[in-house]
């Protein structure tokens, strides 16, 4: 089990694009396909775009394949009463893993649809804390009580590295267990932030995501906040490196200092195994 893992060996996480439509047995299939991952993340409408339920898919998902599932859950779409009503849902369907995030905004999507924001993703942790302790929003207790496993992101590559540290252990406070954070290209950069992370007495989860191209690695600088392509890496794809050579080099640097990784592999299976083969060989 994931929770079994987290913090004493190594463990290695990836991510499910949103389910567009009913059909879910695809991306069954490409669950099954996977090697050595210990859980899949479930996307909650990214982009406020329609996808199946996260919830609800990643409860499929894990009763068809056995693979742990963490599903996203957003604070855009759901008031105060109707996410804990969701969160008990959840726990009888057998989710135990959550990813609270804040949620893009319904603007980026293509529906007239209005935020509801009834609270921010600090909030949903202590709500997810309190539900584990049995009792609701108002304090009050209920019938049982749930055992969720809560995890949250970060940002290695932030700007103010000691308010990104700041941010992770309010957010430990507030009832995060461990933490899957953004993608990283820089080895030096992302050592410095495990420094200071390994205080929080967290696991982390080092977001990776091989570069496809020399053009993606340009748009990454360019477009995703927080995520930096040093300019030595677009050096060398210039000159014919691969983006999964940069990704195993990377890996080499920081693989002893790291709880785990996140695989951002946009739905490639194959290099995704490609890398947890290559870790493993590292660690033997």
């Amino acid at each position: 089990m994931l929770i079994n893992k987290l913090g004493k060996s190594f463990v290695y996480t990836t991510e499910l694009g949103g389910i567009n439509g009913i059909d879910i047995d695809e991306s069954i299939a490409k669950v099954r396909d996977y090697d050595g991952l210990d859980a899949i993340n479930i996307h909650d409408c990214p982009n406020a775009r329609l996808r199946m339920n996260s919830v609800m898919a990643a409860a499929v998902i894990n009763r068809a394949t056995g693979i742990e599932t963490i599903p996203h859950y957003t604070c855009r779409d759901r008031s105060l009463l109707g996410t804990q009503a969701d969160l008990l849902g959840a726990h009888a369907l057998g989710i135990r893993y959550l990813l609270p995030t804040t949620g893009d905004g319904p603007q980026h999507g293509p529906y007239q649809s209005a935020a509801v924001y009834d609270y921010n993703t600090a909030k949903l942790l202590e709500l997810i804390k309190n539900f584990n302790q049995g009792k609701d929003a108002n304090g009050e207790g209920f019938k049982g009580q749930t055992q969720f496993t809560a995890a949250a992101t970060a940002t290695p590559g932030a700007v103010n590295l000691d308010a990104e540290i700041a941010k992770m252990l309010r957010k430990i406070n507030a009832g995060a267990d461990f933490f899957q954070t953004q993608p990283v290209y820089d080895a030096g950069q992302a050592l410095e932030f495990l420094e200071k992370a390994r205080a929080l007495g967290k696991p982390v989860l080092l977001g990776l995501m091989p570069l496809k191209s020399l053009k993606m690695a340009e748009f990454v600088n360019k477009n995703v906040a927080g995520v930096t392509v040093p300019p030595n890496i677009l050096a060398e794809m210039e000159q014919g490196k691969t983006g999964f050579e940069v990704a195993c080099e990377f890996i080499r640097h920081v693989y002893r200092q790291v709880d785990g990784l996140h695989i951002f592999g946009m739905g490639d299976v194959a290099v995704t195994n490609k890398l947890i083969a290559f870790t493993r060989n590292l660690l033997k």
